[in-house]
């Protein structure tokens, strides 16, 4: 799970973001000073750190240059969140560490959740092409062979949609999405896919009578399932699972690059059982 820490003063605006990073399947730490962010950043492990520039004592200038001059992990990310929009408080953050310059006023809560997990993912796929460039020819070949396969998303939240969605697609898979239960059943039987990702909790049609559907179907009935659901009640799983599917994870606690390592190991699985 992705750790973010958010180093904000006004309370109510950091629990405003907490349960929306929180919801969004990210492990949250706050700090509301300079000081707890610099103490935090020494004993967790921490791999995003959304940071506000106007603090009492120690401002975010300050934190940057004790950051990124002590001890910190190397593929930590800073996020200077500031209405502070002057174009030599931006020169200067960057100067002093920072890897990106976002304006408060710019993001809503949900908004800010997005643009910081396309950036991360943007990260990973450009340390990924840097390992092509490289010759990296293993992982070439695996996105080759992820791109013959086709997964079919169905989940109406569209921040999980766009957020799995895409790093699926970097893998090199190809990802329809349906946001409804039943046209994402029409889609399933009408058309060829390789994987289900289904959320439990669906307008028009429940996951579990998705489920129900496709295990009927001489053309589905075989297909590897993953299950989304946003309770962690024991007897949703097991109950799922009874019904066929593979895999079932709390989607506030799974990550992308998780999910499309699970996605590469069922499949991989599946062929083999074929074959």
């Amino acid at each position: 799970m992705v750790k973010i820490i958010i180093v904000e003063d006004d309370p109510m605006i950091s629990e405003i973001y907490q349960k929306k990073f929180a919801d969004s399947g990210y492990e949250v730490l706050t700090a509301d000073s300079g000081e707890k962010a610099v103490s935090l950043n020494k004993t967790e492990k921490i791999d995003i750190m959304l940071l506000d520039l106007i603090m009492p004592k120690m401002d975010g200038f300050e934190v940057l240059q004790n950051v990124r001059g002590g001890e910190y992990n190397p593929e930590m990310k800073i996020f200077v969140f500031s209405n502070l929009s002057q174009k030599e408080d931006q020169d200067k953050a960057m100067k002093l560490g920072a890897d990106g310059f976002i304006i408060k006023a710019d993001y809503t809560p949900s908004d800010l959740v997005k643009e910081i997990s396309r950036r991360m993912n943007q990260n990973i796929e450009s340390k990924k092409n840097e390992a092509l460039q490289n010759g990296d020819e293993k992982l070439s070949k695996k996105k080759q062979e992820n791109s013959q396969k086709k997964i079919l998303f169905i989940e109406d939240e569209e921040i999980f949609l766009e957020m799995f969605g895409q790093k699926l697609r970097q893998d090199g898979y190809t990802v329809e999405t349906a946001n409804n239960g039943a046209w994402g059943l029409k889609e399933a039987l009408s058309k060829d896919f390789d994987l289900f990702i289904i959320d439990m909790m669906m307008p028009a049609m429940t996951g579990d009578e998705i489920i129900e559907k496709l295990k009927l179907e001489e053309k589905t009935k075989n297909i590897p399932i993953i299950v989304f659901s946003a309770s962690v009640e024991e007897h949703i799983e097991q109950k799922v699972k009874e019904m066929g599917a593979n895999e079932f994870f709390v989607k506030t606690k799974i990550i992308p690059s998780e999910l499309s390592k699970k996605v590469g190991e069922l499949l991989e699985s599946y062929e083999n059982k074929t074959n």
